[in-house]
Parts: structure tokens; C-alpha cells; sequence
């Protein structure tokens, strides 16, 4: 079943990157997002100019590591996105309407602003999808780099299972949670090839 997975992953991934590429004058940039490193999900996303106001993009995070005190932050998400740019791509403001999906296994973490705070005492694992409408900015520092920020908001499903925390033993609990708000947070440094 993994396999397979994977297989359609790459698949995926092949053809997206064929049917970008087919002109042989598509402009390619590779980004990383600050937010996402500050919060402890390396992550890498890659862009790919279409049409003079359209670009493509695909972006993934993930956190494989248990912190100290059996802290757990894991997870992976991928977000692909396309992008209406008002003047040219790659340069000045743009519309975008992404998608999401991911898994995540999370407890004993203290988030800021009570935000979760069952996540305090209890771990969950599960998966999430869906996806949101953003806006951003891009800024050209040089012929080959760019800042940019992106906000965005939507809709994800959650489906979990709920565990306690001390031992992280049995599963207590299974539900899910329709989610409506921030679904992307983006300072990203970006190389253009």
C-alpha cells in the first residue's frame, strides 16, 4: 500500500513538472518559508512560471523528530497552489488558491495565545485536506533572488485519534473537526533560476 502511494506521488509530481516545463522558457524558482523554520518544519517549496501572469506552485513541510520530554511536533503536509499575478509572474502582488493535505502526531506541546490546549495534555494523530484562497507579495532583490509574503485562509477536514499524554497509551478517543481559518503563513526567501 506504501508503495503504491509513493508511486502516485511521484507520478504526480513527473507530470506537474512536464506540463510546466513544456515551454522551454518557463521561469523556475526554488523558495523556502521562515515561518515554517521557526516553527520547526524545514520545508522547500519549487515554482514554475506558465503564462505570463500564471504560476505554479508546490510546497511541502515536515517535522520527523520527537522533542525533549517526549514532546511530539510530527507531521508532513504538501500544498500545491496556483497563482494569478497582477502585473508579471514572479514580481508585484498575486491571487492564489491552494490545496493541502497532510498527517500529523502532536502532544505535550504549549502553543501561544491558548490556542489547542488539550494538545497540552493529550497527543493526537491523524490526517487533514482541504485548502484556502491567499494573497501575497513578491519582491526582487537581484536577478536571481526574491522575498516574498503570503497569507492565506480556508477549509481543512481533520480526522484524528486522541490519546493520553503522560504514557501516550490507548487511544481514547476518535473524531474529526471541520477547521475554517489561517491555512498558509509564508516569508520565504526564493532563488530564481
Amino acid at each position: 500500500m506504501q508503495k503504491r502511494h509513493q508511486i502516485k506521488w511521484r507520478i504526480a509530481w513527473s507530470l506537474f513538472l512536464a506540463l510546466c516545463l513544456q515551454r522551454g522558457t518557463a521561469q523556475v524558482a526554488v523558495k523556502n518559508n521562515l515561518v515554517y523554520d521557526a516553527l520547526l518544519s524545514p520545508n522547500l517549496g519549487v515554482e514554475v512560471g506558465l503564462a505570463p501572469k500564471w504560476s505554479a506552485d508546490l510546497s511541502g513541510s515536515f517535522n520527523l523528530w520527537t522533542l525533549k520530554d517526549n514532546k511530539k511536533w510530527k507531521h508532513w503536509m504538501v500544498q500545491p497552489e496556483a497563482r494569478y499575478w497582477l502585473c508579471q509572474k514572479f514580481n508585484g502582488h498575486f491571487f492564489a488558491i491552494h490545496a493541502q493535505g497532510g498527517q500529523f502526531n502532536a502532544g505535550k506541546i504549549h502553543l501561544p495565545f491558548g490556542m489547542y490546549r488539550q494538545l497540552r495534555d493529550h497527543r493526537y494523530e491523524g490526517w487533514f485536506a482541504g485548502g484556502g484562497i491567499g494573497y501575497g507579495y513578491q519582491w526582487p532583490l537581484g536577478k536571481h533572488w526574491s522575498f516574498e509574503g503570503e497569507i492565506g485562509v480556508g477549509y481543512n477536514y481533520v480526522w484524528f485519534k486522541k490519546f493520553p499524554c503522560e504514557k501516550c497509551g490507548s487511544e481514547i478517543w476518535r473524531g474529526h473537526k471541520n477547521y475554517f481559518g489561517p491555512t498558509k503563513a509564508a516569508l520565504s526567501v526564493i532563488y530564481n533560476f
